[in-house]
C-alpha cells in the first residue's frame, strides 16, 4: 500500500512540475492603423516627440522603451523588426507611429496603412545584434544619395499608386431608436461647428439597430481631424468601418 502511495506521489509531482514550466509569457499583439509621422503635426503639437522621416523609426505608447517590435504588412506579408527607441503620444485612432522610411520599406498603402504589431521577446545577445543592425541600417539610409532615397513625399518621379476604392467611416454611436440618433446628430452639429457635419448621417441596418456615422473618407489622414474632435468631445473607442 505504501509502495503505491509513493508511486502516485511521484507521478503527481512530475505532472505539477511539467505544468509550471509550460506557461510561456504572452507577448503584445494587435492590428490597426499606423500613424505616419509628419512635421506639421509636430509643429502643431499634436505629437510631442520629433522623429526623422528618413530613418527607420517607430514608437509605441504601450510598450516599454527598448522593446523590439515586429511590424507586418498583411497585404504583402512584408515585415520589419525595429526597436521602440522613443515613447510618444499619438491619436488613439492609431496603433503605432512609424516614419515614412518604414512606410516605404513595408510598401504600405499611405491612405490605408493597416499593420499587425507583435512584440518580439529575445535574449540579450539577439538584442545586441539587432541594435547593431539598426544603427548600420539607419546610417546607410541617412547617408544615401538623395536620388536613391525613395520616400513617397520626396520622390517626384515615382509611379502613381493605384486609386484606392476604400471608403472609411467613423461609427460615432449606435442606438435602438432613430430619434436618439437624430438628437445626438443635432447636438454634435451645434456644439462642434468646425466638424464636417455634412459627412454625418444616420443608417438603419436592422429594425433595432441604428448607427450614427461620419464619412466617407478616402484615407485615414483625412479622417483624423474629425476623429480627434469627436474624441475630445467625449466619445471614446469609436469603431472604424471600411466600405460600409
Amino acid at each position: 500500500m505504501l509502495y503505491r502511495f509513493v508511486i502516485l506521489f511521484i507521478i503527481l509531482s512530475s505532472c505539477a512540475s511539467n505544468y509550471n514550466y509550460s506557461n510561456p509569457k504572452t507577448t503584445y499583439n494587435s492590428k490597426g492603423f499606423a500613424y505616419i509621422y509628419n512635421e506639421s503635426d509636430f509643429n502643431n503639437k499634436l505629437i510631442k516627440t520629433k522623429f526623422n522621416n528618413m530613418s527607420l523609426e517607430v514608437s509605441h505608447d504601450k510598450l516599454k522603451r527598448g522593446a523590439l517590435i515586429k511590424i507586418i504588412n498583411p497585404k504583402n506579408n512584408k515585415s520589419i523588426i525595429l526597436m521602440n527607441k522613443k515613447k510618444s503620444k499619438y491619436p488613439d485612432l492609431y496603433n503605432i507611429l512609424i516614419t515614412e522610411a518604414v512606410l516605404d520599406n513595408l510598401k504600405l498603402n499611405k491612405d490605408l496603412p493597416f499593420v499587425e504589431i507583435i512584440e518580439v521577446k529575445k535574449n540579450k545577445s539577439f538584442v545586441a545584434k539587432k541594435t547593431k543592425m539598426f544603427k548600420e541600417e539607419e546610417k546607410t539610409f541617412s547617408n544615401a544619395p538623395v536620388e536613391l532615397v525613395k520616400i513617397d513625399n520626396i520622390s517626384k518621379n515615382k509611379k502613381k499608386d493605384k486609386i484606392s476604392n476604400n471608403r472609411i467611416y467613423i461609427v460615432v454611436a449606435e442606438f435602438y431608436s432613430r430619434n436618439s440618433a437624430n438628437l445626438l446628430k443635432k447636438r454634435i452639429t451645434k456644439e462642434l461647428p468646425n466638424l464636417e457635419s455634412k459627412k454625418m448621417f444616420i443608417k438603419t441596418k436592422k429594425l433595432n439597430k441604428t448607427s450614427l456615422l461620419m464619412g466617407p473618407y478616402s484615407s485615414v489622414n483625412l479622417m483624423k481631424n474629425d476623429y480627434i474632435q469627436l474624441q475630445n468631445f467625449g466619445f471614446e473607442e469609436m469603431d472604424i468601418s471600411i466600405n460600409e
